[in-house]
C-alpha cells in the first residue's frame, strides 16, 4: 500500500487536553479542627518533670544528630539545630499541615464541583480521625517541608516519649536520646543528601497521579530502616540501656489490645513496622559487607537507590551498584 500524504485540509481538529484537578480534595481546615478535638490528653506529668523533660528533648536532638554523623559520615559542616518539643495537638496540626504541602502538587482527573466538595469533607473528617489516633501513639517526626520557610521542621512529642518511657519502664535521659537518634538520622537524610528532598516530593506526586507505589515504598523503608540501624548503632556509650530499651521497644511495636491492633492494621502502621525490619535489615548486610563508607553510596543518586526487591536481597543492590 502507498503512504498518504495529509495535507492541511484532511488535518484531525485538535483534541481538547483531559481537564485535571491539582491537589488532594480534602478540606485540609476540616482536618486540623477534627484532630485536634479527638486527639486524647497526654499522660499526668508533673509541671517540673515536663519542663525538665522538654528542655532535654531540644538539646538531644542537636547532640543525637552529631552522633548520627559519627555513624553514618554524613552531614560534615551542617549546623546542628534543635528540635520542635510539642504536644499532641501541635504534632496533629503540623502533621497536617505536612500532608497538605506535600500533596500541594498531585494531579488528578477532574471531579465535579459538588463531588469534590463531598469528597473533600469526608477526607477531612477522616484525615483528621486517623491524625488523632497516631497523635497519642507518635514519638516524633521530621517533616522535610515543614516549618515557616518549608526547609523542614524536626519534632518531637514529649507526651507521648514520656508515656513509652514509662510504660517500657527504662531510663528517661536514655530512651529520650534513643528516640532522638532515630528522628535526627531522618533530618540528616534530608539536608545532607541534596537530591533527595526533591526526589521524595516528586515520587510521592507520581504515587497520587500514576501509582507508582514499589518505588516509593522502598525508598520509605530505606529511610525508616536506615534510621533503626543508626539509632542502635550509635551504641552504649551513647544509650547505655540501649539493648534493654531496643528489645522492649520492639515488643511494644508489636503490643496493644484487639482494637488497637485492629487501627494499626487498617491505618497501615502494621505494614511500618515491618519497613523497620527490611530497612534496617537491609542497612545491616550493606554496612557489614562494605562498611559504611560502602553504605552510602545508596545516597549518591535516585538511581542507586535500592528497589524493593533489592532490599529483601542486599547481595543484588550489592552487584547492581558494585
Amino acid at each position: 500500500m502507498g503512504q498518504v500524504s495529509l495535507t492541511s485540509d484532511t488535518n484531525p481538529a485538535p483534541t481538547a487536553e483531559p481537564r485535571i484537578d491539582v491537589g488532594l480534595p480534602v478540606d485540609w481546615a476540616l482536618a486540623r479542627r477534627t484532630a485536634a478535638r479527638l486527639v486524647p490528653a497526654g499522660p499526668p506529668v508533673s509541671r517540673d518533670d515536663a519542663v525538665e523533660l522538654v528542655r532535654r528533648l531540644r538539646s538531644d536532638a542537636a547532640v543525637a544528630e552529631g552522633h548520627v554523623r559519627a555513624v553514618t559520615g554524613l552531614g560534615e559542616g551542617l549546623p546542628l539545630l534543635p528540635a520542635d518539643v510539642v504536644d499532641r495537638p501541635a504534632w496533629a496540626a503540623a502533621a497536617i499541615d505536612g500532608m497538605a504541602a506535600l500533596t500541594a502538587g498531585a494531579r488528578l482527573p477532574h471531579t465535579p464541583k459538588v463531588a469534590r466538595a463531598v469528597t473533600a469533607t469526608t477526607a477531612g473528617l477522616q484525615v483528621g480521625g486517623v491524625l488523632a489516633y497516631l497523635g497519642g501513639r507518635v514519638l516524633g517526626q521530621y517533616d522535610p517541608f515543614g516549618g515557616a520557610d518549608g526547609e523542614g521542621r524536626l519534632l518531637l512529642v514529649a507526651p507521648n516519649v514520656y508515656a513509652a518511657q514509662q510504660a517500657l519502664n527504662v531510663p528517661s535521659v536514655d530512651f529520650g536520646m534513643w528516640v532522638c537518634l532515630h528522628e535526627a538520622t531522618h533530618r540528616l537524610q534530608f539536608t545532607a543528601v541534596p537530591w533527595l528532598r526533591e526526589h521524595f516530593s516528586q515520587e510521592v506526586g507520581r504515587f497520587l497521579s500514576m501509582a507508582v507505589l514499589d518505588r516509593l515504598l522502598a525508598l520509605t523503608t530505606l529511610l525508616e530502616g536506615h534510621a533503626d540501624h543508626v539509632m542502635d548503632a550509635a551504641g552504649p556509650d551513647v544509650v547505655p540501656s540501649v539493648e534493654t530499651i531496643r528489645a522492649r521497644f520492639t515488643l511494644r511495636r508489636r503490643g496493644g489490645g484487639l482494637v488497637d491492633r485492629l487501627l494499626r492494621a487498617l491505618l497501615g502502621v502494621e505494614a511500618k513496622v515491618k519497613q523497620y525490619a527490611v530497612g534496617s535489615a537491609f542497612t545491616k548486610y550493606v554496612v557489614l559487607a562494605v562498611g559504611m563508607d560502602g553504605f552510602n553510596r545508596v545516597w549518591e543518586s535516585p538511581q542507586t537507590l535500592p528497589s524493593r526487591a533489592e532490599l529483601a536481597d542486599p547481595a543484588a543492590w550489592l552487584e547492581r551498584v558494585g
